[in-house]
């Protein structure tokens, strides 16, 4: 008589409509997966490329910080660039702060003697 009850009210089943643990974490999953792939991943890619560069800077190349500051290479220290951005003036700035180097393609040269 009890039984009946319990299976006509819905029954103690823990199983019951509630589905596996693994089926109420799979939006989780995925929706960490899109997040990986759109968004972590390519400004993983980004920042190893900029390293990159940071690391290819020597004198002489032709940059621009993140300012937007362009100049010539004068000494590249460890965490420290020095840029020559007109005759006989030099900028000292952080290394992680050039935002790129700058081809002849791209811009003209920042300064030339004529």
């Amino acid at each position: 008589m009890i039984e009946t009850a319990l299976a006509m009210a819905g029954g103690s089943d823990p199983q019951a409509g509630g589905g596996s643990a693994m089926s109420m974490f799979l939006p989780f999953i995925l929706m960490f997966a899109v997040f990986y792939f759109l968004l972590i991943r390519p400004q993983q890619k980004k920042q190893k490329l900029h390293q990159a560069m940071l690391e290819a800077i020597k004198k002489g190349d032709e940059v621009m910080t993140s300012s937007g500051i362009f100049g010539r290479v004068a000494g590249v220290d460890d965490k420290i660039v020095t840029l020559e951005v007109a005759k006989d003036l030099r900028i000292r700035v952080a290394k992680s702060h050039i935002g790129g180097k700058v081809g002849s393609a791209e811009t003209p040269p920042a300064d030339k003697d004529k």
